[in-house]
C-alpha cells in the first residue's frame, strides 16, 4: 500500500511539473502581435509623409 501511495504522489508530481513547462510556450504570441503592430504603424507613417510631400510638391507647382 505504501508503495502505490508513493507511486501516485511521483506521478503526480511529474504532471504538475511537466504542466508548468508546457504553460510557458504562450506568451511568445503576445511579442510577434506587438511587432506587427510596430510594423503596420511605421508603414502608415511612411505613407502618410510620402502623401505629404506629395501634396507639398503639387502645391509648389501650382504656385509656379
Amino acid at each position: 500500500m505504501k508503495k502505490l501511495l508513493t507511486l501516485l504522489f511521483a506521478v503526480a508530481v511529474a504532471l504538475s511539473l511537466t504542466t508548468s513547462t508546457f504553460a510557458q510556450d504562450t506568451p511568445k504570441k503576445d511579442d510577434t502581435k506587438k511587432e506587427e503592430k510596430k510594423e503596420k504603424k511605421a508603414k502608415k507613417e511612411k505613407k502618410e509623409k510620402k502623401e505629404d510631400k506629395m501634396k507639398d510638391d503639387k502645391m509648389k507647382d501650382d504656385k509656379k
